[in-house]
């Protein structure tokens, strides 16, 4: 039997954090490993490399990207597929705005009040410093709020709150309840 991987290819830190508590415990079952490598520090020819030999072993792939000042989805794996030439344009999940709009649209409205945040309707324009601006200043670290995002997530309130996430997760089967078989 053909061992079966999942490879998600993240920008940073902040990625690789959300990724590991919230989709990998979600989408394990279905591989025999999800490996999370963050590709951002890395040369481009290193990350083609691993693009490449990662799709000539039938391994699974998926790398994210924020959009950044990138007018469109289109445009963003444009720049994506000059940079890591193999990249398969289904291969590629574009964050709309930045993964900290992630983060926020799983808050519901009761998280929303503890954490003195104020409510969104949606987070597609949610950046970094828009983010950085909202933590409360009892936290003296943002790893450690951004552990407590995670730890009060609703996946069906991100999926309504984010239109990226939402496009992810039915991209991959993701399920609206985690507890659900996909």
């Amino acid at each position: 039997m053909k061992t079966r991987r999942l490879f998600i290819l993240v920008e940073g830190n902040d990625d690789e954090r959300f990724f590991s508590r919230i989709i990998r415990p979600i989408v394990q079952d279905r591989y025999d490993s999800v490996e999370i490598i963050m590709y951002a520090c890395m040369k481009s020819v290193k990350v083609s490399r691993y693009v490449k030999s990662i799709t000539e072993m039938g391994h699974d792939l998926i790398l994210c990207a924020d959009i950044d000042q990138e007018r469109n989805v289109r445009g963003k794996k444009a720049v994506l597929h000059q940079r890591f030439s193999p990249l398969a344009d289904d291969s590629i999940i574009v964050i709309i705005r930045e993964i900290e709009s992630w983060y926020l649209a799983g808050l519901d409205s009761r998280a929303q009040k503890k954490f003195g945040i104020r409510s969104f309707r949606t987070t597609n324009h949610i950046t970094k410093e828009i983010f950085n601006g909202m933590i409360p200043r009892y936290y003296t670290s943002r790893i450690v709020f951004m552990g407590d995002i995670l730890a009060a997530y609703s996946l069906p309130v991100a999926r309504e709150k984010n239109r990226s996430f939402s496009y992810f997760c039915g991209k991959y089967d993701i399920p609206a309840d985690p507890d659900q078989t996909a």
